[in-house]
């Protein structure tokens, strides 16, 4: 590419190079229990407040833990959420997705086996996330025979 194209390219706000190294992350699975710890420690460092965590191992299959945390502002869940991200990252693990990171009263963060849920005060009394789990629980126990008779 000659020196005039690469000026086109950069008016175009089109970069054309080489593909991005990845960081490599641990080649070992780090323990739900493990992960339960960094988040909480990384919570606890931002300030939020009563983190629960929820084991809903035994609830369905496709986490372990579940935290919930609260925060006093939008910036600060944010702050939380950053600081978990990188707390875990440090550990080699890659989070696998964020949600509702903008102006919102709810953020989450996805660490594989762990759902770290992150809100405001008015947000958490609004969904209670901790009463949902445990009504799912008294669900399970009702036989199934009883809605059929």
């Amino acid at each position: 590419m000659k020196n005039k194209d690469v000026s086109k390219v950069m008016r175009k706000s089109i970069f054309k190079s080489a593909i991005l190294p990845v960081k490599r992350y641990a080649d070992y699975e780090l323990p739900s229990e493990a992960l339960v710890k960094v988040a909480v420690t990384a919570l606890e460092e931002v300030k939020a407040k009563n983190i629960e965590i929820l084991d809903i191992r035994d609830k369905q299959g496709i986490i372990d833990f579940m935290i919930i945390a609260t925060g006093t502002s939008n910036r600060q869940l944010c702050a939380m959420l950053d600081k978990v991200s990188e707390a875990v990252k440090a550990q080699g693990v890659q989070p696998l997705g964020e949600e509702g990171k903008d102006n919102s009263d709810w953020v989450l963060l996805d660490v594989d086996n762990v759902i770290i849920h992150m809100m405001t005060s008015i947000a958490r009394q609004f969904y209670d996330l901790e009463g949902l789990w445990n009504s799912a629980e008294k669900s399970c126990a009702v036989d199934v025979k009883d809605y059929y008779q």
